[in-house]
């Protein structure tokens, strides 16, 4: 697809960048003299710039690209991880608390605080491998496909940019600087988007034409249990539990509500953020439809279903709203790869070099924030010629496959360790090396067994989804029987850090964080993701 930026929108595209350098350098002069203050922006971020900060982190350019793609491919499935937005409330009304009372920086220092320092030390490590092989990469990948497409730049030159000037704001201002821009790129995501989907809908002639055009399979989220790729019962149960692990126990999510003042800012910011997880649905994956509906009538060209977006953006959009979709979905990358940058730059500082070196005054710390950030953005760099070779077919659904293995171990030790006292330290510990053994073996299996017989074939074989169901459980009973099986924690230690151990006063001070309307508007949303996942029904 030729780049047919005009004028007009390289003028808004570059305003667009003005007003986003103008907010980062305003942050950067703020001060950042402590490591609370560069990594959880001096704990004073409002609600709203919480709530845009989840959104943007989760809607990195490859869930933009990889989402109308899925749309455009396979239809609604895929909608049942947007629907997630109530496990954004689970983050807001059971975690939240926990982790605000234990004082934490990150989600492996609150294990430390329940479990011990074998369990930070696993999941600190565990965290920053994971990001850069995947978020990271990844995002650059999908970085670089946007921007050869849209603005006609080469693949490297555009994804190299955008990776040093990213990294430049997030080493120089930190955590404010991630959260402040995010907030801005989130304004011009969602309105250049919600422009693409109306004029997709006036360009197909409307819903009930969308509808009879591509069918109504196109609109079925509840494909049967034994669908090979989108079976309901994955969907929903091994989509919840790798939905738990994402919102409610990654770094790279929650650090954005511990920048809050306290738990009811961070409670209303995680609220805020689940009413915006909706809206990729009909901003990202029903665009996608369009883009199908468009083709099948011959109106629109689509190559391969990753271009769908791009497309749309190319052949519906006026001079001018076509820079400002180009400067959303630069946005989209580059809020993704700032709290990548910014989450495991934190990690490294506050889990393994302040772990080793524990008399490290402050400002050694945030110096070593900025060299940790520096060091990732280079291993990003490194990255780009070798993602530049991964198809981008199967994108979205990868990223999905690979979260599926990840997420039952780290789920069940938090979910459980919150939930019930009795676990102990030697239980979580068993329970995340258990699940990394079974996560690598289904990897094995399906690199090297996938096309021949036995055991390794039919465990490749298993959908993803229902791997994360099987691991899950089993993670459940490794972790239950071995915390049995060795003694019971000290309840002195766990005080306030979980469900069994929080004192009255801890009661009734959490019930206070919160009012009838934040109530209210939890209900209203769950009554409204209950009935999109009604309509959607073949």
């Amino acid at each position: 697809m030729e780049n047919s930026l005009v004028t007009l929108d390289w003028v808004v595209l570059i305003l667009y960048f003005g007003a986003l350098f103008a907010v980062a350098i305003w942050v950067i002069l703020q001060k950042n003299n402590t490591t609370e203050d560069y990594f959880l922006a001096g704990k004073n971020v409002g609600w709203f710039v919480i709530g845009a900060s989840i959104f943007a982190s989760n809607i990195g350019s490859e869930h933009v690209v990889g989402l109308a793609g899925t749309g455009a491919d396979s239809g609604m499935p895929l909608a049942h991880y947007e629907l997630h937005a109530w496990i954004v409330l689970l983050l807001g009304w059971l975690f939240l608390p926990f982790y605000m009372r234990a004082g934490v920086f990150t989600m492996p220092e609150f294990l430390e605080k329940r479990f011990d320092a074998r369990s930070r030390w696993f999941l600190s490590i565990f965290s920053i491998f994971g990001y850069v092989l995947t978020k990271v990469s990844v995002t650059i990948y999908a970085g670089g496909v946007v921007v050869s497409e849209l603005i006609g730049l080469s693949f490297w030159q555009g994804a190299f940019i955008t990776v040093f000037v990213t990294g430049a704001y997030t080493i120089l201002g930190g955590m404010r600087a991630v959260v402040y821009t995010e907030a801005l790129q989130t304004v011009v995501l969602i309105v250049g988007s919600l422009i693409i989907t109306y004029l997709g809908f006036d360009a197909i002639g409307g819903w009930s034409e969308l509808k009879a055009t591509v069918g109504p399979d196109h609109f079925d989220m509840w494909r049967p249990a034994t669908d090979p790729d989108f079976p309901w019962t994955g969907l929903l149960f091994g989509g919840t539990i790798v939905g738990i692990w994402y919102w409610c126990t990654d770094q790279y999510i929650v650090q954005r509500t511990l920048a809050a003042h306290n738990i009811q800012i961070g409670r209303r910011g995680a609220i805020f953020g689940a009413y915006l997880k909706i809206l990729p649905i009909f901003i990202f994956l029903i665009p996608g439809i369009i883009a199908y509906g468009l083709s099948v009538k011959g109106l629109m060209p689509l190559d391969k279903p990753d271009n769908a977006f791009p497309a749309l953006v190319e052949y519906l959009l006026p001079a001018g709203l076509k820079g400002l979709v180009a400067g959303g979905l630069m946005a989209a990358l580059m809020s993704s790869l700032a709290s990548v940058f910014n989450s495991a730059s934190t990690l490294f500082t506050v889990d393994i070099f302040k772990k080793l070196y524990p008399d490290s005054p402050e400002k050694r710390l945030v110096n070593i924030g900025k060299w940790a950030t520096g060091f990732i953005v280079i291993i990003g760099m490194i990255w780009i010629p070798i993602m530049q070779r991964i198809g981008g077919g199967v994108l979205y659904q990868y990223l999905q496959s690979v979260q599926a293995y990840i997420a039952p171990p780290i789920t069940t030790v938090f979910l459980l360790g919150i939930l019930w006292k009795r676990i102990n330290a030697q239980g979580a510990i068993a329970t995340l090396f258990f699940g990394l053994i079974l996560g690598t073996l289904r990897i094995i299996a399906e690199l090297s067994f996938k096309d021949g017989g036995g055991i390794m074939a039919y465990y490749a074989s298993i959908n993803f989804s229902h791997i994360a169901i099987f691991m899950f459980l089993a993670c459940c009973v490794v972790c239950v029987v071995v915390s049995l099986l060795t003694p019971a924690p000290d309840e002195v230690q766990l005080s306030g850090l979980t469900l069994g151990t929080v004192s009255e006063k801890q009661r009734e001070a959490n019930k206070e964080s919160y009012s009838k309307i934040d109530l209210a508007i939890s209900v209203l949303l769950a009554v409204v993701i209950i009935s999109i996942l009604a309509y959607f029904t073949g």
